[in-house]
């Protein structure tokens, strides 16, 4: 059997960064969402989009590829991170790649997720292997710190190597609907990057509706975001398909009146395959197969890679295998 995949360790497709816009305030306040509507139409997704056999395969395997591996613990070592770069570096096992015949492809996850100070740590495990690194900076995950801190965060990230930045927006911005501080402050994070891409963390469970959730997106494009992203993972309510139409929506539109491509990250609650071949099967028949690429779609999870290693080895065999043949190393 043999499968067409990514082969992830290639450099990254070439991609247009957002340069960032005005802050339009008029755009802003015709932003409407009716929750009923997106909560019908997520609600179809799962119910109506299967995918079996060789072509479900084909899909995880492609997952595999928009993972950021992560771990954003309390308790995080310099030696997690690089088991978890080690994982990255061979996230499926060799019998499994050679049942699926794909020689010496290599199927490698997005990147790496860390916090800002294991950074150089993950940069080193993974050096050569073209997996990047990505950063939670700016007072992950509740964002309140002095601007100057979180600036800092961001610089240090980017000089021991991070080549994406996951900043966290306050909270408070939106639930005032401060629409000019929260543009400055993210226009702010885009220039600390310089380089290195930026996801802006909205926190959309603490945000109390889906127009407030829309509204920052859009301002978070406008000031230069490359990606949007849910959640910390560390709010009460993470990602969910309504959030995630609200956001793809926004993304859709930004790219009608610009022409610049934004990236989506769920985040948060995503641990396993089924849930991962929704969100996939949403983001194609919302933008379409073109922006199921690393550099437009991203997962971010921990577990996930375990429960799709496991899914894949049953696809081969018609047997579920226990967590541990497939360890975190």
């Amino acid at each position: 059997m043999s499968l067409r995949v990514v082969d992830n360790s290639q450099p990254h497709i070439p991609h247009k960064r957002n340069p960032g816009f005005p802050l339009d305030l008029d755009w802003v306040e015709r932003v409407r969402m009716n929750r009923s509507a997106l909560e019908r139409r997520a609600g179809s997704i799962g119910a109506r989009r299967t995918v079996k056999k060789d072509y479900q395969l084909a899909w995880l395997l492609k997952a595999i590829t928009m993972i950021d591996l992560t771990t954003l613990n309390s308790d995080d070592t310099d030696g997690r991170v690089e088991r978890l770069c080690a994982k990255a570096l061979h996230p499926l096992r060799q019998d499994i790649l050679d049942q699926l015949d794909l020689g010496d492809l290599r199927i490698l996850p997005g990147a790496v997720c860390v916090y800002h100070s294991f950074v150089k740590t993950a940069v080193d495990a993974l050096e050569g292997s073209g997996i990047p690194v990505a950063a939670v900076s700016t007072a992950f995950p509740h964002g309140l710190a002095p601007i100057e801190t979180k600036l800092k965060e961001i610089e240090m990230s980017v000089a021991d190597g991070a080549a994406e930045i996951d900043i966290v927006i306050e909270r408070g911005m939106v639930l005032r609907n401060d629409w000019q501080a929260l543009y400055d402050q993210v226009r702010a994070f885009r220039k600390a990057c310089g380089n290195a891409h930026i996801k802006t963390i909205l926190g959309t469970g603490e945000l109390a509706t889906q127009t407030n959730v829309a509204k920052a997106s859009l301002v978070c494009m406008m000031a230069g975001a490359d990606f949007i992203k849910t959640s910390t993972g560390k709010e009460k309510v993470n990602a969910n398909l309504v959030t995630s139409l609200t956001m793809i929506r926004m993304i859709r539109w930004f790219a009608e009146e610009t022409g610049i491509e934004i990236g989506y990250k769920p985040a948060g609650g995503i641990s396993k395959t089924k849930d991962a071949l929704t969100y996939m099967a949403l983001m194609k028949e919302e933008l379409g197969t073109h922006w199921l690429q690393p550099h437009l779609f991203r997962f971010g999870a921990s577990s996930l890679l375990t429960d799709i290693e496991r899914q894949i080895e049953h696809g081969l065999t018609g047997h579920y295998s226990a967590d541990y043949r497939q360890p975190m190393v």
